[in-house]
């Protein structure tokens, strides 16, 4: 194990709290074991720990990201995608095979949602190869967990969105009955409607097959 990995498990397995874990494990539809850590301690830890050992060295990333990955406790892929998040500017264009390991293990919204709409949106604009290998791949995709990720890779671009590719995207997942992608498809359009909400209506207008979860998620914001 990374001397990195063994320092912070350590640490939060020192601060576990059965208390907490069965109730944070019942939330999560008893898939992971939880160590017990909420939020707000979560964040107190990982903070001290940095302060006191740093940020892992860039070389090391990949390593780390997966032996937290592989530990039982939910907390650890938590660390995992918030040390990711940390050090997505330094990301080379290699480590988006890890990315797509961690988006296809141990899949649920709590990790892949933040993984897609931060590091994965980062990298696609620092990397267009990347970003137009990786869509090609990831938008046909039979987990719908990499589908998922291209609908809400542009989260935080704004005025960058392309919303053409965003609708080609959501036209190519319509008659979907996975909640996810239903989800994801609203979440993506109520996103940009804060930036142009003008063809978000125009778009959901004229778009017949719209799940009405995606229609009531796009327009939640929006006077319909």
């Amino acid at each position: 194990m990374h001397p990195y990995v063994r320092s912070l498990k350590s640490l939060f397995e020192q601060n576990a709290n059965p208390v907490n874990a069965a109730p944070m494990k019942k939330y999560m539809r008893e898939q992971f074991e939880y160590l017990g850590i909420k939020s707000p301690q979560f964040k107190v830890l990982q903070a001290e720990f940095i302060k006191q050992n740093g940020l892992p060295p860039i070389k090391d990333l990949d390593a780390i990201a997966r032996e937290l990955w592989d530990l039982p406790q939910r907390e650890f892929q938590y660390l995992a995608v918030s040390l990711i998040g940390k050090m997505e500017k330094q990301l080379d264009e290699d480590f988006i095979t890890t990315l797509e390991h961690l988006i296809t293990t141990k899949s649920w919204w709590d990790t892949v949602d933040t993984i897609a709409g931060h590091t994965v949106g980062v990298m696609f604009k620092q990397f267009p190869k990347v970003k137009a290998r990786y869509l090609k791949k990831w938008r046909k995709s039979d987990n719908f967990w990499l589908r998922r990720t291209t609908l809400l890779f542009q989260l935080g671009y704004k005025e960058d969105t392309d919303f053409d590719l965003l609708c080609e995207l959501i036209e190519e997942n319509l008659g979907s009955d996975e909640f996810f992608i239903n989800k994801a498809i609203g979440w993506s359009l109520r996103q940009y409607a804060w930036t142009k909400p003008a063809p978000v209506k125009k778009f959901v207008k004229a778009t017949k097959g719209l799940h009405p979860l995606s229609r009531r998620e796009a327009l939640k914001n929006l006077s319909s």
